[in-house]
């Protein structure tokens, strides 16, 4: 008996930070990007957001002839503060407002999630929510986070994963989901479409050869 290919898996996102989690757990999709409006989405909660933008660009790419037979898997994060859902921000002047806004408070990070099998047309998805505690940085350490660039290509204006880790006092859930994915939610919806993440692992390096 021989096995079974390991199924293709493409990531339907731009985020490095979301390409590198799933590198970390053994997978390797490739990338493609939806390019949709996202803009032109609107839901009545910033949860629903999230999953409703997640969704979109899984459909937007799984709908390419060139994926057929793949997995998609679609992510969209938005922080909610005071039931608003915001995104990235559009310029520095709206990055500074935010975190004047967001420092000594709490919001929760809503990534919606969306795995689309391309060979079936079925597609499970759901929404992984993490509170996040943010510090009180100084307006000058906030001058300079922004001065950074970095707030401006990340939900919310802030990560985990970056300038802004000192300025995040904690979280109360997924670590990973905050930085973009859940991948225990990723396994979970792998599995209600009858995939086992492990049969999309990539093989590991053998030690012995690395580096000849």
């Amino acid at each position: 008996m021989t096995d079974q290919p390991r199924r293709r898996l493409v990531l339907a996102s731009q985020s490095p930070a979301r390409l590198n989690l799933l590198r970390q757990a053994g997978l390797d999709p490739e990338v493609i990007v939806s390019g949709f409006d996202e803009d032109a989405v609107t839901a009545p909660t910033p949860s629903e957001l999230a999953l409703a933008l997640a969704e979109a660009k899984a459909s937007v790419v799984a709908a390419q002839p060139g994926v057929r037979g793949a997995l998609v898997i679609g992510c969209d994060s938005v922080l909610e503060l005071d039931g608003e859902a915001y995104g990235k921000p559009a310029d520095a002047e709206e990055a500074t407002a935010r975190w004047k806004a967001m420092r000594g408070r709490e919001g929760v990070l809503q990534t919606g999630h969306c795995v689309h099998d391309t060979a079936t047309g079925r597609q499970a998805s759901a929404t992984a929510s993490t509170v996040v505690r943010f510090g009180e940085p100084r307006d000058e350490e906030i001058a300079a986070y922004v001065a950074s660039g970095e707030p401006l290509h990340v939900a919310g204006a802030f990560t985990l994963d970056g300038r802004s880790a000192p300025f995040i006092d904690g979280i109360d859930g997924g670590h990973g989901n905050v930085i973009g994915i859940s991948l225990p939610l990723v396994r979970t919806l792998l599995a209600e479409l009858g995939v086992g993440i492990t049969e999309l692992w990539t093989p590991r390096e053998d030690p012995e050869n690395r580096g000849k």
